[in-house]
């Protein structure tokens, strides 16, 4: 993953780095990817595809960027954001 030790401050073009056991590029690291879901805490009971909070402004963005340390260049690290914050760390991610 591009992260913030080995990405010289800024993004980079996708498929540089090898692709996951899925076949898929990219999803740690470079640039968080944007989710739909609402912020909030997680349900203590099992869930598959858990959404977030069904209210509120913050959204999830998920996978860390190329300003981060290593420790939150995975799937499952995330953080949030209003809907209106734009910076060059945070985008989307496109499995076609």
């Amino acid at each position: 993953a591009w992260y913030k030790y080995n990405s010289g401050s800024m993004t980079h073009e996708v498929m540089r780095k090898s692709h996951n056991e899925l076949g898929l590029y990219d999803m740690s690291g470079n640039v968080w990817e944007w989710c739909s879901d609402g912020y909030g805490a997680y349900s203590s009971s099992a869930q598959t595809n858990p959404k977030g909070a069904s209210s509120g402004s913050y959204r999830v963005e998920r996978g860390g960027g190329w300003n981060c340390s290593a420790r939150f260049c995975r799937v499952s690290s995330r953080y949030y954001s209003a809907p209106s914050y734009r910076y060059n760390n945070l985008g989307l991610r496109l499995a076609l």
